[in-house]
């Protein structure tokens, strides 16, 4: 049985942060900056109460006869109860003789084309520390992209304004994009297991490494672009926001809508039509949040019963990157342009190539990912090479001018030259019929 370790992470990284969260706002309550201490404070509390709604509902703790437990989650103590409990159930386990074991079947990874496939007994304590983990890692995603990621923007927002950044504040920040980074690493590991749930699946140390380097570098340059671009056009900051959450927002609803396919009715059998909108809604919410400062492993479609869309689709990880690098270059320009005086002794273009540069390394580990570090490489039908290879020509196929179009121009182009080369010899042929005609005039 394995050591859950990614709970006792989850569990320090939450309890860290909104600690610090609380010291924070208290500091600023102290210096006068009631904005600062609210927003602080809305920041932090406001992941708290969904990742305790998402633990309750996992765990399906309302139809359950445990009062204390809910009460705890109302305190904002779920978390601690959750992992007193994880550890209780992997300390225990193996001491007592379990009444029954469920059998579970994965395929390997194909070796030289072959899958064996093998059983597994489960017991009764596995099974709940395999779903305590699973809630965990759901938990820490929504604290990472709804709480940290804010939090974080806003913070060093603050920094940028007082010029000056404070032990408190730093610290803060650390623990916020540790977080960030966390949850974007479990979401990844996530739609992994998710769609390749019927092989037996074990991430190596070096694919861990390579998705911790890309996400870094991916959302610290994503939240120091926007930190900028709001720093100076403060008025163009929420249209910039609002797009790009809307559109990652309605995305799977459009999709959804276009597909024809009746609505999900097998997400709970005991929410009704509109608890279940509610939680699809509340999907897409963190969808979208995840998809504001990264890309997101997991791609919600609302058509699937399993609500994620489990074919690998390189196109639209071509055009996620291709969109959000031009978008941030544009935003950099804008800086650029409009910076104040705040930035008197800023190197402006070494900064702006340290943040292409920093966005290009991100893509750079995660096509070192994909191609290499991948547990499930073997079962792609092609490699993110060959995709996109195939984006690239995709693309470069529509920005080719149509082949009719060229024809047409070649045929208008000979034609005018023919003509020129006609009239040129016809007025050679003149120049030479002149004299003969007159030295005859002569004779």
């Amino acid at each position: 049985m394995k050591f859950p370790g990614s709970v006792l992470v989850s569990l320090v990284l939450f309890v860290a942060e909104t600690a610090a969260a609380l010291c924070l706002s208290g500091a600023y309550r102290a210096a006068g900056d009631r904005m600062w201490q609210w927003l602080t404070l809305l920041f932090a509390l406001l992941p708290c109460a969904l990742v305790q709604l998402s633990l309750v509902f996992i765990h399906r703790d309302v139809s359950r006869d445990r009062p204390l437990v809910l009460l705890l989650h109302l305190l904002q103590l779920g978390p601690l109860v959750r992992c007193v409990e994880v550890f209780y159930i992997y300390f225990h386990a193996g001491r007592v003789e379990e009444p029954y074991v469920s059998i579970t079947k994965k395929r390997q990874m194909p070796k030289d084309g072959y899958s064996e496939e093998i059983e597994k007994e489960v017991g009764q304590a596995e099974g709940k520390l395999c779903t305590h983990r699973s809630a965990f890692s759901r938990a820490s995603v929504i604290q990472a992209f709804l709480g940290s990621a804010p939090q974080l923007t806003l913070q060093l927002y603050i920094c940028v304004l007082q010029q000056e950044i404070t032990a408190a504040r730093s610290v803060f920040m650390v623990l916020s994009l540790l977080s960030i980074v966390y949850g974007a690493l479990r979401c990844n590991i996530l739609a992994i297991k998710i769609k390749y749930d019927d092989y037996d699946v074990s991430v190596k140390p070096a694919a861990y490494l390579c998705i911790f380097m890309w996400r870094s570098f991916e959302i610290a340059t994503r939240v120091t672009v926007l930190v900028l671009f709001s720093s100076v056009l403060q008025i163009w900051t929420l249209p910039v926001v609002l797009v790009n959450f809307f559109g990652f927002f309605f995305y799977p609803w459009i999709l959804f809508w276009q597909s024809k396919s009746p609505f999900p009715e097998n997400i709970e059998k005991a929410l009704s039509r509109v608890g279940t909108t509610i939680v699809l809604c509340l999907l897409t919410f963190l969808y979208a949040g995840i998809n504001m400062f990264c890309w997101s492993a997991v791609q919600v479609k609302l058509s699937d019963p399993d609500l994620i869309n489990k074919s690998q689709n390189w196109y639209r990880l071509t055009v996620y990157y291709m969109l959000r690098f031009i978008e941030n270059a544009f935003l950099l320009l804008m800086w650029y342009i409009y910076k104040t005086d705040i930035y008197l002794y800023v190197c402006a273009p070494l900064l702006v190539l340290q943040l292409l540069i920093g966005y290009c390394m991100a893509v750079l580990f995660m096509l070192v990912f994909y191609q290499f570090c991948h547990p499930c490489k073997k079962l792609f039908s092609s490699s993110i090479s060959e995709g996109l290879l195939s984006c690239f020509k995709f693309l470069c196929f529509i920005c080719k001018p149509p082949k009719s179009t060229i024809l047409t121009d070649k045929a208008e182009v000979k034609s005018e030259n023919t003509d020129e080369a006609w009239s040129s010899s016809k007025t050679i042929d003149s120049q030479k019929g002149n004299p003969h005609q007159s030295v005859s005039s002569n004779a």
